[in-house]
């Protein structure tokens, strides 16, 4: 089976604290300090205030599929999901080092991280 490389991501200042945090493997996820609420995608101000008073949980790497989708067509094929994490949020990321024909929504899944085609770290996700 042939291994997809995964994009190089474009970082930009919304995001760089966010990727520094991936090199260092760490998830994080953004917090409204103003409510305490937590939120997806990382970025300076909260989506759900406005507030640029965020600051920072470091996530379980645990989750569940909530949704997902595999490009039998591309070659090689790949999966993405989306992922409800234990904290409450949803991301989008790649399912990885498994069996696409068993990916299920529902299916319990662990952060694992993948080198993009640059080097930079990025968080996948592989079945529990």
């Amino acid at each position: 089976m042939t291994v997809r490389q995964i994009p190089a991501p474009p970082i930009n200042p919304e995001t760089q604290e966010w990727w520094e945090a991936c090199t260092a493997g760490k998830f994080l996820i953004p917090k409204d300090n103003s409510n305490g609420k937590l939120f997806w995608y990382p970025r300076k101000n909260s989506p759900l205030t406005g507030s640029s008073d965020i600051g920072w949980v470091e996530a379980s790497g645990k989750g569940t599929i909530y949704s997902h989708s595999t490009l039998w067509r591309a070659d090689p094929n790949y999966c993405i999901a989306y992922i409800t994490l234990d904290e409450g949020v949803t991301v989008m990321s790649n399912i990885v080092d498994c069996k696409f024909e068993d990916v299920h929504i529902g299916q319990k899944v662990n952060l694992v991280w993948k080198d993009a085609a640059d080097g930079q770290k990025v968080a996948c996700f592989t079945p529990a």
